[in-house]
């Protein structure tokens, strides 16, 4: 080979290299960017659902605990206006954790979800029905105890499985 072919050939390739540096760069700059939001998308998502789990955790166990202050409050004859009223923003604060988390938590949360709210719906119809003395028949604030205490285990599953989904290990 000639000092002229090779000085040819050296000429080409530096020639190549620098019409195709920009494009190189380019290409990964874009799949760089392609990462970071497809990252920043993921944790957006993981923020949303974990903030989702906190709302309904605290609003299910909310309603759960006022429920059983009205029971106890309805048999031992002191229900008053006031718990009244803190039960039913409780129960519609729950209410709308539940509808928001319905729509971003996966299906195994949401089964987990449904069973809590089962007792804890259930109990809020005894309660209204003990406070207008429309009780059904056995129906009492004492056996609506023993039911709500259902909840409890099913509060703890619920909280196990989203901390499970959140990747928190014990």
């Amino acid at each position: 080979m000639t000092a002229a072919i090779t000085a040819m050939i050296t000429a080409v390739v530096g020639v190549l290299g620098t019409l195709f540096a920009p494009v190189l760069s380019q290409r990964l700059t874009a799949r760089q960017r392609a990462e970071e939001a497809l990252m920043s998308e993921r944790r957006a998502r993981f923020e949303e659902r974990r903030g989702a789990y906190t709302a309904m955790n605290r609003a299910s166990r909310q309603f759960h605990t006022l429920l059983k202050d009205a029971l106890h409050r309805l048999r031992d004859g002191v229900y008053t206006e006031h718990d009244r009223d803190q039960l039913e923003e409780a129960r519609l604060d729950y209410r709308d954790r539940y509808a928001e988390a319905q729509m971003i938590v996966p299906e195994r949360i949401l089964d987990a979800s449904r069973a809590v709210n089962e007792v804890l719906a259930r109990t809020d119809a005894v309660v209204k029905r003990l406070d207008r003395q429309r009780a059904r028949e056995g129906e009492s604030a004492d056996h609506a105890l023993l039911g709500l205490k259902e909840a409890e285990s099913r509060l703890s599953a619920m909280r196990r499985l989203m901390r499970e989904d959140l990747g928190v290990e014990d």
